[in-house]
């Protein structure tokens, strides 16, 4: 592949049971990153020992500290060879095969792809000339093409090109791949509606209530009976405490919501307690949307909706899925991991044991290894997050949002036509509740103007969410138990403390993955998101981070022996 033109078309999926499941080979790449800057850097001329890679030099300790010099010109050329030696480590990885599902080629009226905003038809079918004009610029990547996509209303496609913007650090976001989203209409993306219909259902249910309400039981219940679902089970089956969770281990650990999203911290003298803005439940005034024919249609077309969310008059703290909801609708994306990282900080949580400042006699770190470098980062690695994955998005898998499959199951059942999906969706009882509830099929949706307009696959906050984790667990002692555990109360208004008999296994590093979780799941909860869309990002986001490590490590002075931390899936790797 050429890296000045790089190819923008994804490579067609041999089908969904053939789809390799992990993110990227990290023990592949480490060992081809290490041999290319080991062979750099043995082939370049005049850089100094302190520069040079040493063959013997533990994982991620790509360069010797550097040194102070008296010559500028001596530390331009090192400055100049530390940048050269990265990146020409990082050509050496070059992109992985990406992946698309079959859908788009399967379905020539594109029901099984990302199409809002653009011209659609009375049965919610985009217009084709407007759909090859997207594939179009997508293929050239000519600024021009993209302006020339016709749109149906006023509402703008989110920023298609950052999937093809180049970052000064880190691996390229064309070498990052997500394996293929599930088919139209496989059992796999059944069974994730089934789960978006129950959440949509159960948003004003709080955390705590899912054991004894009845509604939040039958859900459980229903899933652990689909046909292809992948949510955490006990024992094979779906129960009230594994309900709507992420897939960590330790989001089964506690309870729901993670202790950053509760606990207070601090914003220097500013003291900041987390209760927040969030949206008034249906019983209280609060409604969901799009789930009548003209106002979906008018979101397909991009047409701006003018109604607005009614806040709830009382902050509160987080207690349900419409709250969540409301978090990750108007954050900013690393905002709850600066918050976590400032809860870290202010309640003197111990460090990374591989924090080269841990015994040192006289000094602390600031610039380098202290508060500020924790902080910054977050911002920085959010940024490189969302530009792999809106080339995921845009240039790859092109995946239709839940609020459009939601349509296809709404015109299915109405029988004004036959579309290709999975009976598991069609005959569930969240389905039938559904329509009970709202008079549609419509998969309800929090925000008036329903998901973004942009692809479904992967998922921008979940990529951020995977990346900021990362980066904390790198720099804090993930293995630090967090004391006295709390919950939010049943109205949201206060904390109270936390009564389960694992309060002693709630660490740092679970309540990390927890809060991934959380905000990622919590675009769940708000209909926007499918499961996989989130576990995928986290996983895609990790990646990012890692990279984004291993390029800096050659970039300090202190004596590095090695950051360790446990990824997702729960092996240890060290940078």
């Amino acid at each position: 592949m050429s890296r000045t033109k790089r190819e923008l078309r994804a490579v067609p999926s041999a089908g969904e049971d053939s789809t390799i499941r992990t993110l990227w080979d990290w023990s592949t790449m480490e060992k081809k990153f290490r041999k290319s800057r080991r062979a750099f850097m043995q082939k370049v001329g005049g850089i100094s020992a302190a520069a040079r890679v040493s063959s013997t030099a533990a994982v991620g300790s790509l360069l010797a500290p550097l040194q102070a010099r008296d010559d500028s010109n001596q530390r331009d050329t090192t400055a100049f060879n530390v940048r050269r030696s990265a990146a020409v480590a990082d050509l050496a990885l070059s992109a992985p095969p990406h992946v698309a599902n079959s859908d788009e080629a399967q379905y020539p009226n594109r029901i099984g792809n990302f199409s809002k905003g653009l011209p659609h038809s009375g049965s919610g079918e985009v217009d084709a000339a407007a759909y090859d004009a997207l594939r179009t610029a997508l293929s050239t990547g000519r600024p021009q093409d993209f302006e020339s996509i016709p749109l149906g209303g006023t509402v703008k496609l989110i920023n298609p090109q950052a999937g093809l913007a180049f970052d000064l650090e880190g691996l390229d976001s064309h070498q990052f791949a997500q394996p293929a989203s599930p088919a139209l209409a496989s059992a796999w993306r059944a069974g994730e509606a089934v789960e978006g219909y129950w959440m949509a259902l159960l948003r004003d249910v709080g955390f705590t209530e899912y054991p004894t309400n009845s509604d939040a039981l039958q859900a459980a219940d229903e899933l652990s009976r689909l046909s292809d679902f992948r949510g955490p089970k006990r024992g094979g089956a779906v129960t009230a405490d594994t309900l709507f969770r992420g897939f960590t281990a330790e989001d089964l650990i506690g309870p729901y919501v993670s202790q950053f999203l509760l606990k207070p911290f601090a914003y220097g003298a500013i003291s900041v307690e987390q209760k927040f803005n969030t949206y008034s439940a249906r019983a209280y005034g609060g409604k969901d949307y799009l789930t009548d024919v003209q106002s979906w249609l008018a979101a397909q077309n991009g047409i701006a909706s003018q109604e607005q969310n009614r806040t709830d008059p009382m902050l509160r703290y987080v207690r349900n899925g419409r709250d969540l909801a409301a978090y990750v609708h108007m954050d900013v994306l690393f905002q709850a991991y600066l918050n976590a990282c400032l809860w870290l900080l202010g309640n003197h949580a111990p460090l990374n044991p591989g924090n080269p400042y841990n015994n040192s006699q006289n000094q602390t770190g600031f610039g380098t290894f202290g508060p500020p470098h924790f902080a910054a980062l977050l911002a920085e690695v959010a940024s490189r997050a969302l530009k792999a994955v809106w080339y995921q998005k845009w240039f790859v898998h092109r995946a239709l949002r839940p609020e459009e499959y939601g349509g296809l199951v709404h015109v299915t059942a109405t029988r004004l036509a036959a579309y290709p999906l999975h009976p598991d969706v069609l005959n569930s009882t969240a389905l039938a509740k559904t329509v009970a509830t709202n008079g549609s099929y419509f998969l309800s949706q929090v925000f008036p103007e329903g998901c973004p307009q942009h692809p479904s696959y992967g998922a921008g906050h979940a990529t951020v969410a995977g990346a900021c984790v990362t980066i904390l667990k790198a720099f804090f002692d993930e293995t630090y138990v967090l004391p006295d555990p709390v919950v939010a109360s049943s109205d949201g208004l206060s904390l109270v403390p936390y009564p389960g008999s694992d309060a002693s296994q709630i660490t740092v590093g679970g309540e990390l993955n927890k809060i991934a979780s959380n905000i990622g799941i919590g675009r769940n909860h708000a209909g926007v998101h499918w499961r996989s869309d989130y576990e995928e990002s986290l996983r895609l986001g990790e990646a990012v981070a890692i990279s984004i490590l291993r390029d800096q490590v050659g970039c300090y002075n202190e004596p590095l022996t090695g950051a360790s931390f446990t990824r997702f899936d729960r092996t240890r790797i060290s940078i």
